[in-house]
């Protein structure tokens, strides 16, 4: 993290200037995690990579093994079916806990971003950094899963690119306001609250393994606000078709909504923070 300073204080734009280019900061601060993840990814291939295929054996082909196609499952093997949402749903998880406990970290353990704000780097660049990274992790353990997916015969269609895609953007959806709910944190114990009252209720009640409209009609408006119910209903109608354009303009506008106000209070929050 050192280094990281020492290169985003250098003159990067011609002799005398010392403050670095708006996108060179941002993967300035991308690289300081980078070098980071490249000797720690081991720790997080379990909760990225292995539990999501877990899931898509035990309940694809297992569970799976006793639901018959059928309307519910867009005349779909089980396996099918799931595999678009559970992608989604994943990227989701991934999103949220890349910006929890690192983000606190950053201001309260490891306090690498107070040492990136000493340099010209300004907290619009730090955010714009952190969720750039957080983009390039969903989207590489995305891309292992769905090869893991495809070679399992869970893949049906090259339009599961499309529903990679999707994941992204609710993860990212999910990763901006998470990011700014954290940075306004002194402890993490409202963490263990957020994914056991948040995150793991949408996971179950967002239309992942079964059709909302199988919900009782009073929780599914509660389905209907979630990121993750908008990221799946794209994922699906993406590899299955029989989505509404306007539909589909609908929650992709959702989804960038959210990720705008939180990337906007991030960076205030972030801003605010680091003032101290």
């Amino acid at each position: 993290m050192a280094d990281l300073a020492e290169r985003a204080a250098a003159p990067v734009h011609g002799p005398g200037r010392a403050h670095p280019v708006g996108l060179a900061a941002v993967l300035f601060v991308v690289e300081g995690v980078l070098t980071w993840y490249k000797r720690n990814w081991r720790a997080s291939a379990i909760s990225s990579v292995v539990q999501p295929v877990l899931f898509l054996l035990a309940l694809g082909f297992g569970f799976g093994s006793q639901v018959d196609p059928g309307p519910a499952t867009a005349g779909q093997s089980y396996v099918v079916y799931l595999a678009p949402a559970l992608l989604v749903a994943t990227t989701v998880q991934l999103a949220a806990f890349e910006c929890t406990y690192p983000v606190l970290g950053g201001f309260k353990w490891q306090a690498q971003y107070t040492a990136i704000a000493a340099t010209p780097i300004t907290a619009r660049q730090i955010v714009s950094g952190h969720l750039t990274w957080v983009m390039l992790r969903m989207a590489s353990s995305t891309l292992v899963f769905l090869a893991v997916a495809a070679v399992l015969g869970a893949v049906t269609s090259p339009a599961v690119l499309l529903s990679f895609l999707v994941a992204v953007l609710a993860g990212m959806a999910v990763a901006a306001p998470v990011t700014a709910y954290s940075a306004t944190l002194e402890s993490e114990a409202p963490f263990s609250s957020l994914f056991r009252f948040v995150i793991l209720p949408m996971t179950l009640l967002a239309g992942t393994f079964f059709p909302v409209e199988a919900l009782p009609a009073w929780i599914r408006p509660l389905a209907w606000v979630t990121p993750l119910w908008h990221g799946t209903e794209l994922a699906r109608g993406a590899v299955f078709g029989g989505l509404n354009p306007w539909a589909a303009v609908g929650h992709l506008a959702f989804l960038g909504a959210m990720f705008a106000a939180g990337a906007v209070l991030a960076t205030r929050f972030f801003a605010r923070r680091l003032a101290r």
